[in-house]
């Protein structure tokens, strides 16, 4: 059974920055699929906040935090990373991690960011 974990959520204040890493375990190839981050506020509508080719060739990323967010992976470690610098207030969500083939997606169960002073 397909599991992904993330980590590295938590508080943080403005301006500061954190490092999401997501683990995915083993039974499929991790590097067949694409990755993604998304993020989902309180009374929001789930959001991609990055995504990832399975190569790690090809990044996107949403309007709202380009150039502060950075997704990366490491397929030799079934990996994927979000580095997030300048962090915002209106960054606060929960953060999912998703890996997808076709018609084939999986989801963590999401980690907390919080940015407040």
């Amino acid at each position: 059974q397909v599991q992904l974990v993330e980590s590295g959520g938590g508080l943080v204040q403005p301006g500061g920055s954190l490092r999401l890493s997501c683990g995915a375990s083993s039974g499929f190839t991790f590097s067949d699929y694409r990755a993604g981050w998304y993020r989902q506020a309180p009374g929001k509508e789930r959001e991609l906040v990055a995504g990832i080719s399975s190569a790690g060739r090809n990044t996107n990323y949403a309007d709202s935090v380009k150039g502060r967010f950075t997704i990366s992976r490491d397929n030799a470690k079934n990996t994927v990373y979000l580095q997030m610098s300048s962090l915002k207030p209106e960054d606060t969500a929960v953060y999912y991690c998703n890996v997808r083939k076709n018609y084939v997606t999986y989801w963590g169960q999401g980690t907390q960011v919080t940015v407040s002073s």
